[in-house]
């Protein structure tokens, strides 16, 4: 197989062109064991009447042209010839139209059956590398765009995925007579991942139509265009960053650019590490100060007599590769450049990126930044953030943000009903970038939850890997900005053009088992969830409300989220009815009304509990009262069930909202926040097992 692909790809390539045509893809294809209508060389109108007779009637001729790419649209595809003289015709007018447009003769093939159409393909994404494509042909790709995607390689389940994912599933699945083989679907899908991941040289491939049959398929045309400059797999998987414990639990940590000046960043840095109970030594470095708040300063990272783990690094860009090239010359063994002014400001600062990339590389350095806003590890104190931090409670929810200020901004409200562990900034990521911090937070055992904000990703194949791990032991929540686009370059297949950027991303998440948030809020709410509840042990949800229509609205979320309401056993309705008023009829959701109380819900939930089919509560709670439930819903026991609560404006009762998120229980404004939510955290626990 490899020599056949090895042998067409260099000639063409010699011929100067990367497109292959179909009787070339269709060799490959087949030489993998793919079924295909084939497609039978034919140089004169003879040769394509003898291969058709040999074939047997009906037929179909293409042009095969060194040129033309797109047949169809050229008109270059005649269908359903019937015999001889139709073959001989077709062939002729073929001749007329592509004789000047590099025409090598017509592939002359057997007519496909009729089946299921569908659309099988490539296109090479400039962050996550090669992506295969599924959908079904026809309208549905052409209008609908009813497609899904995957990064390559794909495993068996990523290819069941793809396929039960588009809307056009249930006609496969079987559909008034008509179906499809899901499992040659699948096998297509595998073996077109497999050849793709062999030969990096393939930029592009369309398998379009594909005809699938209730058993079996064939693949009606191919087009396969190669790139010599595509990299090899091993440039799409860049190496681990290695162990980061010494940037998140660093023993000693000096700041350049430390400054006696409240209000400048390096005030604020030495400031937040003074004040936030780091035990570790600090260093500040300053040559115009001998103290810097109190403690003795430095003329220069080389005058620190003991060994620095970190390197806190406030000069001025054009400073910034000499203070580098001090802090690998003194041993440093990571560097956070929180200074501003680099690529983001233009060419010259490129060219001060590139320099000090080139130092931390000779001297086997690593660097966080530049333009970030360092680390935040509440496990041990370290704050390096560039604003000045209140208090903030130990926690277990890690935050990896591209942006600082994002962060910083955050971090100001947000402490108050959620406590992060670790707060990880990268900024330009010109050497440490999102899939090291995702890495190194996925390890540490003080992590229960990582949130990402996200403008772009570098290194997609590896961040692919190590989030489909991390994920595997904790949740990870990510919000990808740049969600539009602009503008789209030309493309020469069907694949590329239907393959926006931000489709790849959400294929890509979902692939590496990543929960996409679509906000802000939503990412924040599926956080404070995660980090204070457990999850879900089935898909039943028990519903208290005080008043029938939120709870109607939660019944309806709940289902659309992909979860039910609880059902509970005749013996656990007869205890219910036992606490519940007489004009209380339903049994899920239970409508205490507005004269719901604490010790209604409570009683409710303890009997709820016990039945198997309860795995998760929604309690819908007058928001005047919200402050009287705290304590009663703290002290319940709810055997491992997570709870929600909702409370309409809950912002205008915040005191209480806080108090309730601090006994460990989020609060929702709406039911179908509450719903989705709970929704999330159970297709999580799901897809875990």
């Amino acid at each position: 197989m490899a020599g056949n692909f090895d042998e067409i790809a260099a000639q063409a390539l010699e011929e100067g062109r990367t497109y292959l045509m179909e009787h070339e893809s269709k060799r490959i294809l087949m030489d993998v064991g793919l079924e295909t209508t084939g497609a039978h060389l034919a140089s004169s109108a003879d040769d394509a009447v003898r291969i058709a007779n040999q074939l047997g009637y009906p037929v179909v001729l293409k042009v095969l042209s060194k040129e033309v790419i797109h047949k169809s649209d050229a008109g270059g595809v005649r269908l359903n010839l019937q015999g001889a003289e139709a073959v001989r015709s077709a062939y002729h007018e073929m001749e007329k139209i592509f004789r000047e447009r590099g025409m090598i003769g017509v592939s002359v093939q057997r007519m496909a059956s009729p089946g299921i159409e569908v659309i099988i393909g490539v296109t090479r994404d400039p962050t996550f590398g090669p992506v295969l494509m599924f959908g079904l042909g026809g309208v549905f790709v052409e209008i609908l765009r009813d497609v899904s995607f995957r990064s390559i390689p794909i495993s068996e389940e990523d290819a069941e995925s793809m396929i039960r994912e588009i809307r056009g599933y249930p006609l496969l699945r079987g559909y008034r007579g008509i179906s499809g083989d899901i499992d040659a679907i699948k096998s297509i899908l595998l073996r077109v991942s497999d050849l793709v991941e062999k030969h990096s040289i393939i930029k592009e491939m369309d398998l379009n139509p594909v005809f699938v049959y209730p058993m079996g398929y064939t693949i009606a045309d191919a087009r396969i265009i190669l790139d010599s400059s595509s990299p090899s797999p091993a440039a799409m998987h860049p190496q681990s960053a290695g162990d980061l414990k010494g940037l998140f639990y660093p023993q000693s940590i000096a700041v350049i650019g430390a400054s006696n000046t409240k209000g400048k960043l390096g005030w604020n840095v030495f400031y937040n590490l003074l004040t936030h109970g780091y035990r570790g030594r600090l260093y500040p470095v300053n040559p115009n100060a001998a103290e810097v708040q109190g403690v003795k300063a430095y003329p220069s990272i080389r005058d620190v007599p003991e060994p620095v783990d970190v390197a806190v690094v406030l000069v001025p860009a054009g400073m910034t590769p000499q203070v580098v090239q001090d802090c690998c010359a003194a041993g440093v063994k990571y560097i956070v450049v929180e200074s501003a002014g680099f690529a983001e400001l233009g060419d010259e600062g490129k060219r001060i990126e590139r320099e000090i990339l080139s130092i931390v590389r000779r001297h086997g350095c690593r660097l966080l930044g530049p333009n970030c806003s360092g680390i935040i590890n509440t496990n041990c104190g370290v704050v390096e953030s560039i604003g000045v931090v209140d208090e903030l409670n130990r926690g277990n929810v890690g935050l990896i943000a591209q942006a600082g200020v994002y962060a910083a901004g955050y971090l100001w409200g947000l402490r108050k009903v959620l406590d992060f562990g670790i707060i990880a900034t990268i900024g330009n990521k010109l050497d440490l970038n999102e899939t090291d911090m995702l890495e190194a937070i996925g390890m540490d055992e003080n992590i229960d939850v990582v949130c990402m904000y996200l403008e772009d990703v570098k290194g997609g194949r590896r961040f692919i890997d190590v989030a489909r791990e991390v994920s595997k032991r904790k949740p990870i929540v990510v919000l990808k900005t740049g969600r539009t686009e602009a503008g789209k370059k030309a493309v020469s297949s069907h694949t590329a053009s239907l393959a926006g950027n931000d489709q790849i991303y959400s294929a890509v998440f979902k692939q590496a088992g990543l929960i996409r948030a679509r906000d802000n809020d939503h990412m924040f709410a599926l956080a404070r969830a995660f980090s204070k509840q457990p999850l879900p042990i089935n898909d039943g949800v028990f519903v208290i409300s005080y008043a029938g229509s939120l709870g109607v609205a939660a019944a309806d979320a709940i289902v659309m989220n992909g979860m039910r309401l609880a059902e509970l056993s005749p013996d656990l309705k007869e205890e219910l009815r036992s606490v519940l008023p007489k004009y209380v009829s339903g049994m899920n959701p239970v409508d205490f009304t507005f004269d719901q109380t604490p010790d209604q819900v409570r009683r409710t939930i303890e009997i709820a509990v016990k039945s198997e089919d309860v795995g998760s509560f929604i309690v819908i709670i007058q928001t005047e009262m919200l402050g009287a439930y705290i304590d009663t819903l703290r002290s319940i026991d709810y055997r491992g069930r997570p709870i929600l609560a909702v409370v309409a404006s809950k912002e205008f009762v915040i005191e209480d909202t806080i108090k309730m998120e601090r006994a460990g229980i989020p609060v929702y404004s709406t039911p179908e926040q509450a719903a989705e939510v709970l929704g999330a955290m159970w297709m999580y626990r799901k897809e875990r097992r």
